[in-house]
């Protein structure tokens, strides 16, 4: 059943049980059993396991039904052949798991690595997962990290063949989410697979490289592995080995029981340890010799491959380091063509991308940069060895260059992970679904400003001082959560380390007097006196306990939390400083104990810095972050979101502290800018990139709809402030069409030139006069955002598809047509792809307190929506509401028979749904006072926003949702031309 899917589950218990017949008694016992079972009964642990693995498996030889949906979980009943109470006892123990799995954009590949292959070889894999289950992760975890990483490990190269091939790919996954229990779970299926040599290239610092090694050592490597021949019971046979000074060795690092070699596996042979980063190898070129039992075939060939130690080596991205490794393989000679190899990029935005200007490039040779270069030589030395880059912010990944052939451009798959469950990420400190002005719920629970004002919150000016002294407060007082909710039964393995992280500089001079700023407060703050105590009681009135998780313990009143401060001030204060400062030119300056946080048993320091803590490094247990940090780059910006992670036990406690109104750049060049909407931005655009990638997964006709090489098109068409790294050439594949079927289509960057907006508006005058006057109650019905219904007015009509169409058709925009592919689908829905006959235009009014109303090109009067840009871009946030677009979503999704009133009869198969909306920007503030005064708004100041949402059934029976088209129709499989 393991291997070949669920078969009739009786008759196989039966045939391996020690009675030669099945009774009813038999049958009986087990439906009772599985009925009565408690939530932590092993049996029902046991089939929770299977069914979950089950519902999760992608495309199994032994069902045509998608994974995580009913119809799977059906299909495996029917295969066990249970009965009706069985399979409602299950359905209780055991729901569907329907969330979305990893998304994978992949050429064709050659299947070799089925799930019977990979059960028949998993002994690092199946030790890796046992180690997962001990930890407590759940079944769905455990069964969604499987998923991925076999979806990773089936298009590398199958590592016996004959013919040497080295696949090129990415992971996507988001910041601080286990990007690095994916890739472990990759090189175990990989090692039992037959890969003998893995490369983690493990960040540009020993912090970071050390972080790794230690990681890979605990949970895959083991305790057998790293001890080698030396006796554990011999301390002196224990001197020089990893590990003797970790609290958690051995206890916490895997074991096998004995040596692997000894249980009929094969062994791990480690070529860098935890504090040792590659060396020439001591024992000259032998390390990277491989035992072949038979001599006479390659090491590749089964005979051999699986007898022979796999060899693991974690490096950092160094020049030198990187140098020393190529220099020894190159002495080793032919067998590197034997050897199947994976190198594992972590970061691989970071330092690996080749960023020389092809502009100096001579006599057309590619210059790359120091890393880039290493890498490539690498793979060239290589020519078995698979790459596999993993990062959170892939776009300098999507713009490699193609055509290099020697880059590291994802050319066979990439794979873009879930967010885990429990994650705190963008959701937890943006509302992305609010439009309107004021905070959100997010934002009212996590974010706080930099700055305490007297006047208009928008105006640094104003302000009154930072809250820098609020933010260490916050600290203190999260601390003592902590320790009151451990004792107050809640596990303190979370709260092991507690931490603050200031980043308002990449400056190391900034960063010693901020340091110094913060010993000043710390040392006046007065915590356990009767100032910071009443300073203390009212911030946890006003925050900590007003969003508190009522799940979890937390006292009615300060008094009760009163002694626990004491403690968690003394803790922080452990050594005579509160504060790390974290930067340096060398890495001796990141050799502190409290930045160690495997070492240390207990990290409650609030942590200075800059670049150094912005990328890779993980903050554990940080608390309260305090950012100020300004840049350019989207995805420099989004790295730095440290806050984001696994916060289990004080997910409620996380406070933001993030500028709103910052200086970017000097002199003329100088603006403002709100920190905190330019993360949003960038974060929705990261959550744009990621639903594109979903939309386009699926298989259409048993071919995939986007290859690797078509994703930058993608890339560029929604967000076109990301320039390709490869600058004299353009990618061939064309974005031609994007099919739209029951889904929104809806432009977020509009022109800023006012000659082109007045155009623009002035196109939409017979749209405006058919809306003039009319008037409809919107009700949205109950659903899983609200139990209750709700309602909008809104103008509305009807107009024919050729109106719509015309319309659309003659905007104009600056930066070229960003409409141009959702066009090319529209203008076939007269009855060449589809058939739609007209659209209902629905214009929603604000309510009455936010209300500014004002005639459009004479028409209306119509209800205004203030909308800013995110910063930077001609682009806004979000244009349609929240609950306009569900209104839309429900209209297109009802029944043809269906109705909700007069005003809003069923649509049909053959009517779309429009939303219209006069968008102002919030920061023209004069234009917003002038309409109030006048009732008249300029078609030069109002930007004419829409939503286009074609019927569900306007697709053709392909179900193909985008099309390409090459640029240079000669040379139609080339991924690029040149540009002229």
């Amino acid at each position: 059943m393991s291997r070949r899917g669920p078969k009739h589950f009786a008759k196989l218990a039966f045939a391996l049980a020690d009675d030669e017949e099945p009774t009813d008694a038999d049958v009986t016992g087990f439906h009772e059993r599985i009925l009565a079972a408690a939530p932590g009964d092993d049996l029902l642990a046991l089939w929770r396991r299977k069914l979950t693995a089950w519902d999760f498996e992608q495309s199994p030889a032994w069902s045509a039904t998608a994974a995580r949906t009913p119809e799977r979980r059906a299909e495996v009943y029917g295969k066990l052949a249970l009965d009706e109470d069985l399979r409602k006892a299950f359905d209780t123990a055991v729901p569907v798991h329907t969330e979305p799995g990893p998304v994978t954009i992949s050429r064709e590949f050659q299947p070799w690595y089925t799930r019977e292959h990979a059960a028949n070889r998993s002994f690092y894999w199946a030790s890796y997962e046992r180690l997962l289950r001990s930890k407590g992760w759940p079944d769905a975890a455990v069964s969604g990290l499987d998923e991925a990483a076999h979806a990773v490990v089936e298009r590398l190269a199958d590592p016996t063949s004959d013919t040497p091939y080295g696949a090129r790919g990415l992971v996507v996954g988001y910041v601080q989410s286990g990007k690095t229990a994916n890739f472990t779970g990759v090189t175990a299926k990989a090692i039992d697979a037959g890969y003998r040599l893995v490369i983690v290239l493990g960040g540009t610092l020993n912090l970071l490289r050390g972080q790794t090694q230690r990681r890979l050592d605990m949970e895959l490597i083991g305790q057998e592995n790293i001890l080698g021949a030396a006796d554990p019971s011999d301390p002196d046979a224990l001197v020089g080995i990893d590990y003797q000074d970790d609290e958690d060795w051995p206890a916490k690092f895997v074991s096998f029981g004995a040596r692997p070699s000894d249980l009929g596996a094969f062994d791990i042979e480690r070529l860098t340890s935890r504090d040792r980063d590659y060396m020439s190898l001591e024992r000259g070129i032998s390390a990277l010799e491989f035992e072949k039992p038979d001599r006479t075939r390659p090491l590749h060939d089964p005979a051999n491959l699986h007898a022979a130690r796999a060899r693991i080596m974690v490096v950092k991205k160094n020049k030198s380091v990187l140098e020393k490794l190529v220099k020894d393989l190159k002495k080793i000679g032919p067998i590197l063509g034997e050897i199947p190899a994976l190198i594992i990029d972590d970061e691989s935005d970071q330092a690996s991308v080749n960023t020389t200007d092809p502009k100096k490039w001579e006599d057309g040779k590619v210059t790359r940069t120091a890393i880039n270069g290493q890498i490539s030589a690498l793979l060239k030395l290589l020519p078995r060895a698979q790459y596999v880059g993993y990062t959170a912010t892939p776009f300098a990944n999507v713009f490699i260059d193609p055509g290099d052939e020697e880059d590291l451009f994802p050319r066979d798959f990439l794979i873009s992970l879930p967010r885990p469950t429990d994650y705190m990420g963008v959701q937890d400190f943006h509302d992305l679904d609010t439009v309107d002005d004021g905070e959100g719920e997010a934002e009212r629970k996590h974010v706080r400003g930099i700055y305490d004002y007297t006047g208009d919150p928008l105006m640094e000016a104003e302000s009154t001082g930072d809250r820098l002294q609020e933010a260490m407060d916050a600290f203190v007082l999260t601390g003592a959560l902590k320790l009151y909710r451990e004792d107050h039964g809640v596990p303190s393995g979370p709260f092991r380390h507690h931490t603050m992280l200031v980043h308002e500089s990449v400056r190391m001079a900034e960063h010693a007097a901020l340091a110094q700023r913060i010993r000043t407060l710390w040392e006046n703050s007065a915590h356990t006196g009767p100032e910071g105590h009443a300073r203390l009681a009212d911030l946890f009135g006003k925050d900590f306990h007003t969003y508190a998780d009522g799940s979890l313990p937390t006292p009615a009143t300060y008094e009760d939390l009163r002694r626990y401060v004491f403690e968690a001030r003394r803790r922080i204060n452990r050594g005579g400083s509160p504060v790390i400062v974290v930067n340096g030119e060398s890495e001796r300056d990141y050799a502190q104990p409290d930045l160690d946080f495997d070492r240390t048993p207990n990290v409650w320091k609030i942590l200075v810095g800059g670049t150094k803590l912005s990328r890779g490094f993980t903050v554990e247990g940080l608390t309260i972050t305090y950012y100020r940090r300004t840049t350019q780059q989207a995805d420099t910006l989004m790295q730095m979101g440290r806050w984001f992670g696994f916060r289990p036990g004080y997910r409620d406690l996380v406070r933001l502290y993030i500028g709103r109104e910052e200086q970017l750049g000097k002199g003329r060049n100088a603006k403002t800018v709100d920190l905190y909407e330019a993360f949003e931005a960038i974060c929705r655009d990261e959550e744009l990139f990621r639903t594109e990638l979903a939309r386009y997964a699926p298989l259409v006709d048993g071919r995939p709809q986007v290859t690797p090489a078509q994703i930058p098109p993608l890339v560029a068409q929604h967000l076109p402030w990301v320039k390709p790294s490869a600058r004299n050439k353009m990618f061939n594949a064309e974005l031609v069409e994007v099919r739209s079927p029951g889904k929104p289509i809806e432009p977020a960057a509009y022109p800023q030139d006012a000659v082109l907006t007045s155009r623009n508006t002035e196109r939409w005058e017979s749209v405006l006069a058919a809306l003039s006057g009319t008037s409809a109650t919107c009700v949205l019905r109950p659903d899983e955002t609200s139990p209750l219904p709700r309602s909008f007015q809104a103008a509305t009509t009807v107009i024919p598809h050729a109106q719509l169409l015309s319309v659309l058709s003659s905007l104009e925009w600056e930066d070229g047509n960003v409409l141009a592919p959702h066009l090319t689908y529209l203008s076939q829905l007269d009855g060449r792809l589809a058939k739609v006959d007209d659209w209902l235009v629905i214009a929603p009014q604000r309510t009455l307190r936010n209300r500014i109303e004002a005639t459009v090109l004479g028409q209306g009067p119509f209800s205004l929506f203030r909308r800013s840009r995110q910063s930077g871009k001609q682009s806004f946030g979000r244009i349609s509401g929240l609950e306009h677009r569900l209104f839309a979503q429900q209209l297109i999704g009802l029944p043809d028979v269906a109705s909700t009133g007069d005003a809003f009869p069923a649509l049909g198969a053959t009517r779309g749904v429009v939303l219209l909306y006069p968008v102002v920007e919030a920061a023209q503030d004069d234009e917003v006072k002038a309409v109030a005064t006048t009732g008249t708004a300029a078609t030069d100041r109002v930007i004419m926003a829409f939503t286009v949402i074609p019927p569900k059934a306007a697709i053709d029976t392909k179900k193909q949702l985008v099309r390409f088209r090459t640029k240079d129709s000669t040379r139609p499989d080339a991924v690029i031309v040149n540009a002229d």
